[in-house]
């Protein structure tokens, strides 16, 4: 009896241990076929949307302020910096114009975009190329779920094999600056009331058309050495525009066309200039910043940087006519391009100069470079302008 009494709670235990077992088994093949259906239906759900609205390869015009932003590019996995593409990107998938399992790994979008824009650093005409569900009003869905300092301002189609950044030819950028940045050091005024004259306006040109060509520019970025072949650029055009006021500030617009910028270009090609026309540094050593040696040239402030339009010639040469695609001009929305400047960019340019003053600020450091040091000295230099001016790693590239 004994025995029998002690046996039993074993053959209890060993049952209710199969109870158990069975239940699991029948838990984890019930979730297996529920993640079963749930793909399949993910599958279903993707294929009627192909169905309904195939995917086609298309073109965005965007404009955006890039204030607070830490540039275009999205870095996945990081959520510490903001970046233009990362809101792009979710607006994409919340209008339903693209898969919400591809927006972690957009190259399965064939996602590029055409310039690289750094912190800051806003756009008037950056294009964006990839693959999206050709849904009804897709413009307007798109833009609902964007801030209103970020707009995409036109859609085209575009060939199969189309790369934003491959097929673009040219890219134009501008620099908004005030113009006391030209007062000479030692007899104008250096403030807000300075005008900038006809004379000194001439001999900035003067300055920036000596860019125009083909040049070495190793000096005007970092991590580029004299005998890196892609350190030689090719700028087709670069002016500054006549003076302007605007509450009360007087600013000149730069604008440079060239096939593509490296990372600081532009901001250092300005930078140099400024340095000559205010009397830091001589004429010459424009001619000496595209040779072997190392020449300490100052960054501007990325305030001010605009990618003003991204240019496609030869591919609008090649299928602009071809009746199934259209050029890529964006003529047709000018009018938008130039609405959202004058509502977006411009006012957080001057707002932001008023209140940081940020050109007066880096102006100041201008007299501890030493241009005409040696590459030793150069970083030396360099360290003490970094130490009394905070970098913040603004820019152009591409």
């Amino acid at each position: 009896m004994a025995d029998i009494l002690t046996e039993e709670p074993k053959q209890q235990a060993k049952v209710g241990g199969e109870t158990r077992k069975s239940a699991c088994l029948q838990e984890e093949s019930k979730a297996l076929e529920e993640n079963g259906h749930d793909a399949k239906r993910l599958k279903v759900d993707h294929e009627e949307q192909n169905k309904k609205h195939p995917k086609r390869k298309v073109v965005l015009l965007m404009a955006y302020s890039g204030k607070g932003y830490h540039g275009m590019q999205r870095n996945v996995g990081s959520s510490q910096y903001k970046t233009i593409e990362d809101v792009l990107v979710q607006a994409l998938v919340q209008s339903g114009c693209i898969p919400e399992n591809h927006a972690e790994d957009m190259k399965k979008m064939s996602f590029q975009r055409c310039a690289r824009t750094d912190k800051g650093v806003s756009a008037a005409g950056q294009v964006v190329s990839l693959k999206v569900w050709l849904i009804d009003n897709i413009v307007e869905k798109i833009n609902s779920h964007l801030p209103s300092h970020i707009r995409i301002l036109g859609l085209k189609r575009v060939t199969g094999r189309f790369n934003s950044k491959n097929s673009c030819d040219a890219r134009t950028y501008s620099y908004t600056l005030p113009t006391f940045a030209f007062a000479h050091k030692d007899h104008d005024v250096q403030e807000e009331s300075f005008r900038l004259g006809q004379d000194t306006l001439e001999k900035v040109n003067e300055l920036l058309a000596l860019y125009k060509g083909t040049h070495n520019f190793h000096n005007f970025t970092s991590q580029k050495g004299p005998w890196d072949p892609s350190a030689k650029r090719y700028i087709m055009e670069m002016h500054c525009e006549p003076p302007f006021l605007q509450r009360g500030l007087e600013l000149a617009v730069i604008k440079v066309k060239g096939q593509s910028f490296m990372m600081h270009q532009i901001r250092k090609m300005i930078g140099l200039v400024i340095a000559v026309v205010k009397g830091y540094a001589p004429p010459s050593i424009m001619q000496r910043s595209w040779g072997e040696e190392k020449v300490d040239i100052p960054k501007a402030p990325g305030l001010g940087l605009v990618l003003e339009r991204v240019h496609f010639e030869k591919y609008n040469r090649r299928f602009g006519n071809d009746g199934l695609h259209e050029s890529l001009d964006w003529a047709e929305e000018e009018e938008q391009i130039e609405a959202f400047k004058k509502a977006h960019i411009y006012p957080t340019i001057i707002q932001t100069e008023i209140e940081e003053k940020s050109m007066a600020s880096w102006l100041a450091t201008l007299s501890i470079h030493d241009y005409d040091a040696t590459s030793q000295e150069q970083t030396d230099v360099n360290h003490k302008v970094e130490a009394t001016v905070q970098s913040d790693d603004g820019g152009d590239s591409d």
